[in-house]
């Protein structure tokens, strides 16, 4: 198989990369340069986000298999990508984002659940979901029903996170010392480790499947409990989990999700969102996720690796709690 990723030098492109080139696939990345790209690769350079930035990758005579796009800002960018690869490539996988359905959300809501409005395949960039819906029309529209998977992504963890959320926990938990755990501990989770979607997309490849496809582990793959647990395990114990009721929490202004990340309130609609989907369709189709044990203690691994410091995207927001506010919470400050 021959597979052109569009990025491929960080998290999930990056996963993917070296997912196809451990199944011995010819590899072309078209990237900006600001990132090594992985060996074994061809490399095209070029900005996507600049006029004439894809002149490389139109000047290149290439054809693939597949193609597989994680693109999240303007939708023209995609609109650009895919217009000019639709006769040089024989299917087009988008990953998209459990954003695009429309709020709120139903608790195990499938693909067919409502699509936000208001985007557009011609769009400059406007807000998240709006701008991954706006790539999936984007390809829908170069390629078509049957060419096109949709990868509608939920919360995403494992080694080169470069969002900041199983990275901050790890980084807390290896500080030590009064942890504040955000329960309850049974609180079931959703994600999916990168390594297991990327094997998905090109399963998905190989076997010309299309359509969206919602790509998180199945409900209750996992608890809050098990992944904070695992974390203070494989950083050396030096943490003590204090667990917190979601009210004492809420009272003293923590915004779930963002300054205690993963976490949403049981019972809320960003729960419903977050952690309480449908996967069936992907599930039938193959999708297999691997223990959390393994996703945080590769992790961890990685992190040491690069310094005990993860990359930080700077389009992304940064995570995790204040130690003044943590403190104050627990009544250690």
């Amino acid at each position: 198989m021959r597979l052109l990723m569009l990025g491929g030098t960080e998290f999930v492109g990056r996963a993917v990369v070296e997912a196809a080139l451990g199944r011995g696939w010819e590899v072309t990345v078209f990237h900006r340069g600001r990132h090594e790209a992985p060996p074994g690769v061809r490399s095209l350079l070029g900005d996507r986000s600049t006029p004439g930035g894809p002149a490389a990758l139109a000047e290149d005579p290439g054809e693939w298999d597949v193609v597989v796009d994680t693109w999240s800002a303007a939708p023209r960018a995609v609109r650009d990508a895919a217009r000019l690869l639709r006769g040089r490539a024989r299917r087009y996988v988008y990953v998209s984002s459990c954003s695009v359905y429309a709020w709120p959300r139903s608790a195990g809501h499938g693909e067919d659940a409502p699509l936000v409005e208001g985007a557009s395949a011609d769009a400059e960039q406007t807000a998240y979901a709006q701008d991954k819906r706006g790539g999936e029309l984007a390809v829908l529209d170069a390629f078509g029903e049957d060419r096109s998977v949709l990868v509608r992504a939920g919360l995403i963890l494992g080694p080169y996170e470069n969002i900041g959320r199983l990275p901050w926990w790890l980084g807390r938990m290896a500080r030590g010392g009064p942890v504040l755990a955000p329960g309850p501990r049974e609180l079931a989770l959703q994600y999916v480790d990168v390594r297991d979607l990327a094997e998905w997309v090109l399963h998905a490849s190989e076997r010309e499947l299309s359509g969206p496809y919602n790509l998180v582990s199945p409900q209750g793959h996992t608890t809050m409990g098990e992944l904070l647990d695992t974390c203070a395990r494989v950083t050396g114990g030096a943490a003590e989990l204090r667990w917190t009721e979601p009210e004492v929490i809420l009272r003293a202004g923590i915004q779930p999700w963002t300054e205690l990340p993963v976490w949403v309130p049981p019972g809320s609609d960003l729960h419903d969102a977050l952690h309480n989907r449908d996967v069936s369709r992907a599930v039938a189709a193959g999708l297999s996720c691997r223990p959390v044990e393994e996703t945080v203690a590769d992790t961890w691994r990685w992190l040491q690796d690069v310094g005990g410091v993860a990359p930080q995207r700077p389009d992304r927001p940064s995570s995790g709690l204040d130690p003044e506010v943590e403190a104050k919470v627990l009544g250690t400050g």
